[in-house]
């Protein structure tokens, strides 16, 4: 994974249930290798994360970075998600290990 790459902040508004955000459209411009195609749309994924120390000197309370990662292939040609799963390989494997 390469090296975050941010584009904006955020603040979190009515107990949570809002997370307003602004994004540097020129930062963004820039980064056209990571749009992708659907159904004719032009799409980019982006992460909204939580600050560590929130609220920040600004009252910003999240970043917002780019969404760069990529699925490993395998070699029956499906792709895994693992990470996306929140769980590591070995995790994965010892789902099938039910103990009963």
């Amino acid at each position: 994974m390469s090296e975050k790459i941010y584009l904006g902040n955020g603040v979190q508004k009515f107990d949570g249930n809002l997370i307003e955000i602004s994004l540097d459209l020129t930062k963004l411009g820039q980064l056209k290798e990571h749009f992708f195609e659907y159904n004719g749309t032009k799409y980019i994924k982006l992460k909204v994360n939580k600050k560590k120390v929130s609220p920040d000197q600004y009252g910003k309370t999240h970043y917002v970075t780019l969404n760069d990662y990529e699925p490993e292939q395998r070699q029956d040609g499906q792709q895994a998600y693992l990470q996306d799963q929140g769980k590591d390989a070995d995790e994965a494997n010892n789902e099938d290990d039910i103990p009963f």
